[in-house]
């Protein structure tokens, strides 16, 4: 963080437009990401497989039965990220954002730029991770 960025309590204006745009392009990714992989899970699509041998079906009915639990999984991790980037949208609104939780300094622009869903900064983020078992 630069030195005349010690002092400052919150982002300006300017610079939460940015990170609100970042945050849109995450956003509408993760919203075409999370589509896919719900389509993927609750396609009930037999991909043509009532001609072929009973053993070679039940490979794939067992192949198809884990592959929508792991699709399942992804696409709620993913609605997980969805309303975290939906969250600091709000913090941006309200002037709250990149204000670390933990020690309400601000989090570097560099952290935000590449996790702008962040609430913690590094130093917050690291010390969590050591004092948890």
């Amino acid at each position: 963080m630069k030195k005349e960025d010690v002092t400052k309590t919150r982002y300006s204006d300017e610079e939460l437009e940015e990170f609100r745009v970042i945050i849109m392009e995450k956003l509408k990714k993760a919203r075409n990401d999370l589509k896919m992989l719900t389509e993927a899970y609750t396609n009930s699509d037999e991909h043509g497989t009532y001609d072929t041998s009973p053993t070679f079906k039940v490979l794939e009915e067992g192949y198809s039965v884990l592959s929508k639990e792991e699709n399942s999984r992804l696409a709620s991790r993913q609605q997980k990220f969805i309303n975290s980037l939906e969250n600091a949208l709000i913090r941006i609104e309200n002037k709250t954002y990149g204000i670390c939780r933990a020690t309400g300094k601000l989090i570097s622009k560099e952290r935000l730029r590449s996790v702008p869903h962040a609430t913690l900064s590094i130093d917050a983020k690291l010390n969590q991770n050591i004092i948890r078992p």
